[in-house]
């Protein structure tokens, strides 16, 4: 919409522009009426723009709210329906931090300052956990004697609650004369969120049946739904509920499927009168999470209609059984538009989740793509993601290039790269990256020193290895995990030191498991030392008598010094127990389609393709 100078009413009167600036939406509008309210000397008028303000400032459009801004900061206003109505624009808009400040300038030109205005600033305050400001303004409150207002004092224990500092909250809640349900189920969602949930029940239960309402159950069962042990206490509420709306039936619906009771969800699902795609969603997660694929794809086929979460649910429940191709013909069903939606960060990460478990890289490039055209961060989970993707589809130049495109990268960026050059062999790169991580002062987590020692082990680096161990001790005061611990056992076995290694395993201040024995076993058939060997198997038997891997080594370790009988009586142990070999396992690329071999079957793959390679 255009001014134009053949308007019915001439430019030298206040109502046109009024009456336009009420239509006005683009920023070309705006500088119009603008430039209109300057030549005609109307910007001087407080009741013409006090009007465009009021009418401007609850604008949906960002160029009429922030001229209705300008145009009040430009002339002394002491109306205080009109600081409130801008701070107000402020605190429930996207930059809540300057209602604090307007509310300052306001005190300062003495503009007399009502309950509205405080409930306002204190908005911002709990929307930017601004504690210190909170604070004062509550301090403000009392010199100025508003505390006895009951929705002011519920702004009050909410902005405390946001701030993470309950006892404050609670401490205004039990001074208070008159409290009403909004009060008891701010103490409730509070302490239900920090998983104080033992705290919220006790103010459930003393809180009056008047003033009980639906917000109150339900806050309560989603505080025990969150518990391991919480689903009978959810159970028995939902029971005991005067009345329940979708938002009940859908929390105990999550309750029932977290908790893998399947049969009481399909009960309670097929009592709902009315569903939404929460409660379809639910469904398909808990069915998936109990490795029924079959009925979570029912549910999802069933669905009136589908959101990108369910959507989600579905792939990452494929992910999880295994099913890694079906997991990305749902995102291609996604990205075809045959469900009309757009994916988003957790859908990619389950896609290349799957797309690494199939080493197709081809399809991880794909999936890179649409990250980059569609401007998704990097600097997060989807970061790591292509990191790891990349190294485990065995382009380890193209992770590089991923992280080194990383600008604020995270500790997981530094940890996937260390870990991806590890699994290639690149145990010095992978320890130069440790030690610029600690010139640059970033502090790693045990994760870290898990990949580094990895790396260290694959490339045979036991010095650097024992430095790696050391400095997580002495200098990032690190308590060696397990992890840690079977780390150090493969540097020493892979670098022939086998005596160290056991002396190691049997100095080790927590009890070692299978993967530690075993990779001592494995450095023992290796190296050909039976003294050491034939001991750690019969242990490792004896841990687990249905791991076969234990019974080969031991065969291995007897065969290797000529002990025929000691192989015959192992590999008879075998057959008895029923205990096979578990084959090697290869998988290969192959016009986008991934093949997988076993050692010693036949592929359903033609020789005729196979020979290229």
């Amino acid at each position: 919409m255009l001014l134009s100078a053949t308007s019915i009413q001439p430019w030298s009167s206040a109502f046109p522009a009024y009456t336009f600036a009420s239509r006005c939406r683009t920023q070309m509008e705006i500088n119009q009426i603008h430039a209109n309210l300057i030549t005609t000397g109307h910007i001087h008028n407080p009741t013409l723009t006090s009007k465009i303000i009021l009418d401007f400032v609850f604008s949906h459009h960002k160029p009429s709210v922030d001229f209705a801004r300008r145009l009040f900061l430009d002339y002394n206003y002491r109306d205080p329906f009109l600081w409130n109505a801008i701070i107000r624009s402020f605190s429930h808009g996207n930059e809540p931090g300057n209602a604090y400040q307007v509310f300052v300038l306001m005190l300062v030109r003495g503009v007399l300052v009502d309950e509205y205005s405080f409930s306002l600033v204190l908005k911002s305050c709990s929307r930017l956990h601004l504690l210190r400001e909170g604070m004062q303004i509550h301090g403000l409150m009392c010199k100025f004697q508003f505390g006895s207002d009951v929705f002011l004092q519920n702004s009050l224990i909410c902005m405390y609650i946001k701030c993470g500092i309950l006892q404050f909250g609670r401490r205004i809640f039990d001074r208070m004369l008159i409290k009403d349900s909004f009060s008891y189920n701010l103490m409730i969602d509070g302490y239900v969120k920090c998983g104080m949930v033992s705290a919220a029940r006790e103010l459930f239960d003393i809180m009056p049946s008047d003033v009980k309402n639906l917000v109150s159950w339900n806050s309560m069962i989603s505080g025990y739904v969150k518990l391991e042990n919480g689903f009978e206490y959810a159970w028995h509420l939902f029971d005991k509920m005067p009345d329940r709306d979708l938002v009940s039936w859908n929390l105990m619906l999550d309750c029932c499927a977290k908790n893998g009771n399947m049969n009481l969800a399909q009960n309670l699902f097929d009592k709902m009168s009315k569903r939404d795609v929460v409660s379809w969603a639910s469904m398909v997660d808990g069915y998936a999470k109990v490795g029924n694929v079959d009925a979570a794809r029912y549910f999802f086929d069933a669905m009136p209609q589908r959101d990108v979460i369910s959507c989600n649910a579905m792939m990452a429940g494929y992910v999880n059984n295994g099913c890694y191709n079906e997991a990305l013909k749902v995102f291609h069903d996604m990205l075809g538009g045959g469900f009309g939606l757009a994916p988003d960060s957790v859908t990619l990460l389950t896609a290349l989740s799957a797309t690494t478990q199939l080493n197709c890289i081809n399809e991880g490039i794909a999936i890179h793509r649409y990250i980059q055209k569609h401007r998704f961060a990097t600097n997060g989970k989807l970061g790591v993601a292509l990191i790891d993707m990349y190294a485990k589809c065995g382009t380890i130049e193209q992770a590089m290039r991923v992280f080194e495109c990383v600008r604020d990268k995270s500790i997981d960026h530094w940890n996937a790269m260390i870990g991806g050059l590890a699994i290639h062999g690149l145990g010095y790169l992978a320890f130069d990256l440790f030690m610029e991580m600690e010139r640059l002062s970033l502090k790693p987590d045990d994760i870290t020193f898990v990949a580094v020692l990895h790396a260290c082990g694959h490339s045979g680096m036991i010095k650097e290895g024992l430095v790696c161990f050391e400095i997580m001790r002495r200098f990032h005061k690190i308590v060696p995990k397990l992890q840690h611990y079977g780390c150090m056992v493969d540097i020493l076995s892979r670098g022939g030191q086998i005596e160290a290694a056991a002396k190691f395993v049997k100095e080790m201040p927590v009890p070692p498991n299978d993967v530690v024995w075993r990779t001592l076993l494995s450095a023992c058939t290796t190296r050909e030392n039976l003294n050491i060997g034939e001991p750690v198997a019969k242990h490792l038997i004896g841990m687990d008598s249905c791991d076969s891997s234990s019974y080969v080594l031991l065969s291995n370790i007897y065969a290797q010094f000529g002990l025929w009988e000691y192989v015959r009586r192992v590999r008879t142990v075998m057959k008895q127990r029923e205990l096979d070999k578990v084959p090697g396992c290869s998988w290969i690329e192959l016009d986008g389609t991934v093949h997988e071999f076993f050692a010693g079957s036949i592929s359903n793959l033609n020789l005729s393709s196979s020979s290229k390679f």
